[in-house]
């Protein structure tokens, strides 16, 4: 049974791994890494492939940089010819970035002309993991995203029991739907020990939980210079009180130079910089995936707009504030460490100093975030297939 795995993002990557290395440990499968090229420069893309020892794709669509539409239609015609040539019995996508959607949409469009060599003459089986997730905000180009892939599946995998809810409230038949756990947190604990022998934290000369870990990187964040600015005096603010680590996406890069805020950051080394003046924010180029895991297990505080942020500091403990006026993840909030603060300068930079002062509630790993995720997927669309086989 041939099984296509498609990424494009890192994102993507993270949820991807555990499941590449589960399917292909089966002797009935035969698994075919697609990577898009949404993400595709060396800091965004190649190093996590080796940090979380993933393989070589065995597709590379070279999609590239571009707006949502042309990044989406990119994807849509050159993975309708990987489909044409490779015949797979199954596609499987991850997450909620533009590849997804590009991937599923030609799932389930698919046809082939000489139906007797395809896999029955049917479409691909195509399996969504981490579906479900709902912010209710459609001005979220992933929100789009995860409705239309959620849409189309035939399996659809979910990390908490909030997404059972919402399938069900948008008329997906339960029998489509499976709550497996999350296999971000696959990863996670995969690479756990890995991540601690980093010498990153060493490298910027930070203290056990004596720094706060910024991640910004959605348009409604980075995109206006109005929102970005004030975030970046909340976070000078904040490194009066205790350093602040800011590991930016090229985007947010890329705004803080249009916007002329660069200037208020430091892009050298943490704590004080020369003569008088007070502690900048440290600015870096985006992290591997071991390095960065090793500032979040010893961060003090984490801000972020990242879902995966939220999902990874629920297990780790940390306390994490969610710099958006919602959440898909609820289940951060209710189990987890994670509160939702909005980006008000004044209100987040409140709640960082209070986060700083009184340590919020501890939290708990939710059902089934136990690492354990990509072997249960992995034995339910193997099942899927053979039924479907059999019929």
């Amino acid at each position: 049974m041939k099984i296509l795995v498609c990424v494009g993002a890192r994102p993507n990557f993270m949820k991807a791994a555990p499941l590449v290395k589960e399917l292909k440990g089966l002797p009935e499968t035969t698994v075919v890494l697609i990577h898009t090229g949404q993400h595709y420069d060396e800091l965004m893309s190649d190093i996590f492939f080796a940090d979380l020892e993933l393989p070589r794709p065995d597709v590379y669509l070279g999609i590239g940089s571009a707006s949502q539409a042309v990044q989406t239609a990119r994807v849509l015609e050159r993975f309708e010819d990987v489909l044409l040539k490779e015949r797979p019995a199954a596609v499987v996508v991850v997450g909620d970035v533009n590849s997804t959607l590009a991937c599923a949409l030609a799932t389930a469009k698919m046809e082939y002309p000489d139906g007797p060599d395809s896999y029955r003459g049917e479409r691909p089986l195509l399996a969504h993991v981490e579906a479900g997730l709902r912010s209710f905000d459609r001005t979220m180009p992933e929100e789009i995203n995860r409705l239309v892939t959620d849409a189309l599946a035939d399996l659809l995998f979910v990390t908490e029991e909030s997404a059972i809810r919402n399938l069900r409230a948008e008329g997906i038949p339960d029998e489509k739907v499976h709550f497996v756990g999350n296999v971000m947190i696959d990863t996670l604990k995969a690479f756990s020990a890995r991540a601690e022998a980093s010498g990153i934290r060493a490298q910027l000369h930070l203290e056990e939980a004596e720094y706060a870990l910024v991640t910004l990187h959605r348009p409604s964040s980075v995109d206006s210079p109005q929102v970005l600015g004030g975030l970046a005096r909340t976070l000078v603010a904040l490194a009066q009180h205790i350093p602040v680590v800011f590991p930016a996406h090229p985007r947010t890069l890329q705004r803080l130079e249009t916007f002329g805020l660069k200037g208020q950051f430091c892009e050298s080394s943490p704590g004080p910089v020369e003569g008088s003046m007070k502690s900048k924010p440290l600015l870096l180029s985006p992290l591997g995936y071991l390095d960065f895991l090793h500032l979040l297990k010893h961060a003090r505080l984490v801000m972020t707009d990242s879902g995966g942020v939220q999902e990874e500091t629920t297990v780790l403990g940390v306390p994490c504030l969610t710099l958006r006026e919602n959440t898909e993840r609820p289940v951060t909030v209710t189990h987890g460490t994670n509160k939702i603060v909005g980006r008000d300068p004044e209100v987040v930079l409140a709640e960082a100093l209070q986060a700083l002062s009184h340590p919020s509630k501890r939290g708990k790993a939710p059902p089934l975030w136990d690492g354990q995720a990509a072997q249960r997927i992995a034995a339910i669309l193997v099942q899927a297939l053979k039924e479907r086989k059999d019929r």
